[in-house]
C-alpha cells in the first residue's frame, strides 16, 4: 500500500481555517450582533452560509412567548453560485479543488415565504449569513433581491396597515472579510459584521475536505487540521 501520504505544502499560501477556530470567531461576533443589530431571522447562503449560521443562532437566542423563554431563531436558506471550478482534487496531498470567481451570480434556491406567517419579511431584522466576503457580488446580489422582495411585500398590505409594522432591518455577518478591492457595494442602510479580517489568500474551509487517504489511515479533515496547527506554529 505504501508509506504515509506526505502532508500537504505548508508553504503553498492557502490558509486553513478548522471548525473550532470558525466557531470561536462566530461566538465573539455574536456579541456584537446581537447587541447592535439583534435579528430575528437569519437567511444563509450556501452552502458556506450554511455552517456559521447554525453555530450563530446558539448565540443568538431571543426571549419570545408568554413563557418567556429564549429560542432559536429561524434559519432561511438561499442557493446563489458565483465560482466556477478549475483544476481537480489533489488526492495524494488531500487538498481541496481550487475554484475561480465567476462573473454571474445563479440563483439556485430562494427563500420559502410560506414559513414565515403573514409578514415574511416586513418588520423583520434580516441577518444575511456567509462564510467569505470576497469580491462581494454574492452580497450585493442578495441584498439588492431581498430589498425587492420587501418592497413588494409591502405594496401589497393595506394602506391602514403599513405604518403598524417596524421599519425592515438587514445586516451581513461574514466569518472571514478578505482584504481586497470589491466588486459590489453594501448599502449605507445595511449593516455589516465580520468576525475576522484576513488577507487576499485562498482559504480552505474544514467543510471541503473530503478525501478518505488510506494509506495514511485518516481522512483529509484530519490533515487539514495538522497542516493548520503546522501553518501556526510557523507563524504562516
Amino acid at each position: 500500500m505504501g508509506g504515509p501520504a506526505a502532508l500537504p505544502n505548508v508553504h503553498d499560501g492557502h490558509l486553513r481555517i478548522t471548525y473550532e477556530e470558525m466557531h470561536v470567531t462566530i461566538g465573539k461576533a455574536a456579541q456584537r450582533i446581537k447587541s447592535e443589530f439583534d435579528p430575528d431571522i437569519m437567511v444563509a447562503i450556501g452552502g458556506g452560509g450554511f455552517f456559521p449560521a447554525r453555530v450563530l443562532r446558539t448565540f443568538l437566542k431571543r426571549v419570545s412567548g408568554a413563557d418567556g423563554k429564549r429560542r432559536n431563531i429561524p434559519i432561511q436558506a438561499i442557493g446563489l453560485s458565483l465560482y466556477e471550478e478549475v483544476g481537480e482534487v489533489d488526492g495524494a496531498a488531500g487538498l481541496a479543488q481550487e475554484e475561480k470567481l465567476g462573473k454571474e451570480v445563479i440563483r439556485t434556491q430562494w427563500l420559502d415565504f410560506s414559513t414565515l406567517g403573514n409578514r415574511p419579511l416586513v418588520g423583520r431584522r434580516i441577518l444575511i449569513v456567509d462564510e467569505v466576503d470576497d469580491s462581494r457580488t454574492t452580497l450585493g446580489y442578495a441584498v439588492s433581491e431581498l430589498k425587492k422582495d420587501i418592497q413588494a411585500q409591502f405594496d401589497k398590505l393595506p394602506e391602514d396597515k403599513k405604518a403598524d409594522f417596524p421599519p425592515t432591518k438587514l445586516a451581513i455577518f461574514v466569518v472571514h472579510n478578505k482584504l481586497k478591492e470589491k466588486r459590489a457595494s453594501i448599502p449605507d442602510d445595511v449593516a455589516y459584521f465580520a468576525g475576522d479580517n484576513i488577507p487576499d489568500v485562498w482559504v480552505d474551509y474544514p467543510w471541503e475536505q473530503e478525501e478518505y487517504i488510506l494509506s495514511r489511515l485518516a481522512y483529509c479533515i484530519l490533515l487539514h487540521n495538522e497542516v493548520a496547527a503546522k501553518q501556526k506554529e510557523l507563524g504562516l
